[in-house]
């Protein structure tokens, strides 16, 4: 079994017809994140979320192609060096 990684996503919201997909892809992966925060910026009509995570490499890059194949959705992840 891959060993678990600390990591942080950063996810850009445009479209905001996807949060929906969105929420159901991150309730998916509930097991392995810790926490959430959402920032929602209407002067720029956009929405920022940040998600904290432990799980494996493999979970973690399998979450961001998930997301960042919705239209709209622009996600990033750094990972801890632990």
């Amino acid at each position: 079994m891959e060993e678990s990684r600390i990591a942080m996503l950063a996810i850009v919201v445009e479209d905001t017809n996807q949060v929906s997909s969105l929420n159901e892809i991150l309730h998916e992966y509930s097991q392995y994140i810790i926490g959430r925060m959402g920032l929602p910026y209407s002067k720029r009509n956009i929405s920022l979320i940040s998600i904290a995570m432990d799980a494996p490499g493999d979970v973690i890059s399998a979450l961001c192609g998930r997301l960042g194949n919705l239209s709209g959705i622009t996600v990033k992840a750094a990972y801890s060096r632990l």
